[in-house]
Formats: structure tokens, C-alpha cells, sequence
């Protein structure tokens, strides 16, 4: 199983700093998070592109810069960094992007569904244009978004793509933090595009557990080849960024065994 690494880890880095961090720590390949440029920069898009192919590394997926709207006035704005995301997605040569559901957990139920419709009518018919399979993640229990849980998962799903042409990326992280680890993963497995992998509140783990055992074993069950993303918290220093990528080794080999 292939693992990689977000980059939005090193988002306080400078661009150069930050793609050269992840081949210093032996990684080959990268999730590229929006956050580690400004998205209106129209130059960085470049440098990125020249920075990857100068350390060596393959983007397998790419993190849509977020905006979880509040207002239809915000729909625009959303649909602005959805198509910036995906222009960069393609000139990185990443097949996936992660998205969230683009719409604020408190809003109504009928301003809900009209706006998810909108801002995904606009990056669905973008991302298919540009070859790039959109992948919906699910959120954290603490996110000002929607869709952290099966249920919730499945309106967005009804509402923005009903034919399930679109992926899913399982935030282990935010699925043990909801307790739906496995429930997602028994119902979107089929969809299963990306993983991102962390301990709970995006801390490294320091050694494995029979969760973790559990969780890859289940991803070999439905022959899910990955990626397998790490995506770390700011605070995390090299060393723990390290030793949880030699744990998800140890247990890859542990399960495969």
C-alpha cells in the first residue's frame, strides 16, 4: 500500500521549505494541501509544479483550499477555490482532490441542499473536464462543516452525486473521534479513493494499536492499495512525524503477514 504524506503540515514553511521537508523525511509521495499557498497567487501554481519534479516526488492527491458556507453570497467564493484547487490538481498530475461538503453544519436543511447543489453543478462538471475524481471527506466532530457521519455523508451524496461517480477519503482521525470508523468504511468502500491517517486530533501514534491493526486489515479485506495519507498536525516535530510513518509500516507488514 502505497503511503504519502499532507503537506499541510509544513504549511508554516516556505514553499520550498515545505516540498523539501517531505523528501528529507524519505517520503515519495504527497497530498498537496491548498494551505500551503495563497490561493489567489496565480505564480505559485509553477513552483509547486517545478518544486515537486525537483525533489523527486509523485502527487497523488490534492486538498481543495475550504470554505464551508454560511451564506449563499459565500457560493461564488467556494466555487472560485474549488476550480483554483482542481487547476492546480492537474498541472500536479493528481488524479484525486479532497473536498468537504463546502456548506456550514448549522444551516437549514432546504438552504443546505440549494447550495451544495450550486457549488457542486460548477466543480463536478470542472473536475470531469479536467480528469480529476473529487473525493468527500468526512469531517471532524469539532469542523464548521457538514458531514461527519454516514447519514450526513449520504445527503450530500443524494444531493451532488446521485450516479456515486465521486470518491471518498476516510479521515481515520475524524472517525474515531465520531465512532464511525468502520461504519464508513463498510459503506464507502467501493468509493474508498484516499485514506488520511493520524491518532486522534491529528497527533502522530507513537506505537501501534489493535484499532489501527484492525482498520488496515479491513482496508488489505477490500483490497484497497491506497494511498495511505498521513496528514499530522502543525505540532508535530520530524521525529514524531517519523515514528508514525514506521508504526503504519510495522502494521502494514504485520497485516500483510
Amino acid at each position: 500500500m502505497e503511503l504519502s504524506i499532507s503537506n499541510g503540515t509544513f504549511s508554516k514553511l516556505s514553499l520550498q521549505e515545505n516540498i523539501a521537508m517531505v523528501k528529507q523525511l524519505g517520503f515519495k509521495n504527497v497530498e498537496f494541501n491548498m494551505k500551503s499557498v495563497e490561493v489567489e497567487d496565480d505564480i505559485s501554481i509553477y513552483n509547486a509544479k517545478n518544486l515537486i519534479q525537483i525533489y523527486g516526488l509523485r502527487c497523488l492527491t490534492l486538498h481543495s483550499a475550504v470554505l464551508h458556507v454560511k451564506d449563499e453570497v459565500e457560493v461564488h467564493r467556494a466555487v472560485y477555490y474549488g476550480k483554483v484547487s482542481l487547476e492546480f490538481a492537474r498541472l500536479l498530475q493528481a488524479k484525486v482532490m479532497v473536498v468537504h461538503s463546502n456548506v456550514s453544519r448549522k444551516m437549514a436543511e432546504p438552504r443546505r441542499h440549494r447550495i451544495l447543489a450550486s457549488v457542486f453543478a460548477e466543480i463536478s462538471d470542472y473536475a470531469e473536464n479536467l480528469n480529476v475524481k473529487l473525493a468527500l471527506e468526512n469531517l471532524s466532530y469539532a469542523s464548521s462543516g457538514y458531514g461527519k457521519n454516514v447519514s450526513e455523508l449520504e445527503e450530500i451524496f443524494r444531493i451532488v452525486d446521485e450516479e456515486r461517480r465521486m470518491g471518498f477519503t476516510l479521515d481515520y482521525c475524524h472517525a474515531e473521534a465520531t465512532g464511525q470508523t468502520f461504519d464508513l468504511l463498510e459503506k464507502y468502500h467501493n468509493q474508498l479513493s484516499n485514506v488520511h491517517v493520524s491518532n486522534r486530533a491529528h497527533k502522530p501514534f507513537e506505537t501501534g494499536n489493535s484499532r489501527l491493526d484492525s482498520f488496515i486489515a479491513k482496508l488489505l479485506d477490500y483490497g484497497y492499495t491506497g494511498p495511505l495519507t498521513l496528514e499530522l498536525s502543525r505540532k508535530c516535530s520530524n521525529e514524531m512525524i517519523l515514528k508514525t510513518k514506521a508504526v503504519l509500516e510495522d502494521t502494514l507488514i504485520s497485516q500483510i503477514h
